[in-house]
């Protein structure tokens, strides 16, 4: 019997170690590029969490209680403009504003 007889068997051993190993890589790997392709759920901001981030940036946080309805939408229509705000969080700033002022008007 020679000697390459004897590791035959331990190649072949090998071999489908390495091919099982393989698809187990391939497998995970798939699934780490599925999970990447998938964009994270965006959490919605509130009105006031979206106030105390966009107002705070250059100027003090104002109370909603220092202004009517009415002057709270003037001056989100003027705030909206100079900090580049979307409409939609514009919107969203100007309701928690307008239900925590206390007033009707």
């Amino acid at each position: 019997m020679n000697r390459f007889c004897l590791l035959a068997p331990r190649w072949r051993n090998s071999l489908a170690v390495v091919a099982v190993s393989a698809m187990f890589v391939g497998a995970v790997a798939m699934t780490v590029a599925k999970d990447a392709e998938t964009p994270p759920a965006k959490k919605k901001l509130t009105g006031e969490q979206l106030y105390a981030i966009n107002c705070a940036r250059c100027h003090a946080e104002r109370y909603p209680t220092e202004a009517t309805k009415a002057e709270w939408k003037t001056l989100m229509t003027h705030m909206r403009v100079r900090a580049n705000l979307p409409a939609k969080q514009s919107k969203e700033i100007l309701k928690y504003l307008q239900e925590n002022c206390g007033t009707n008007p």
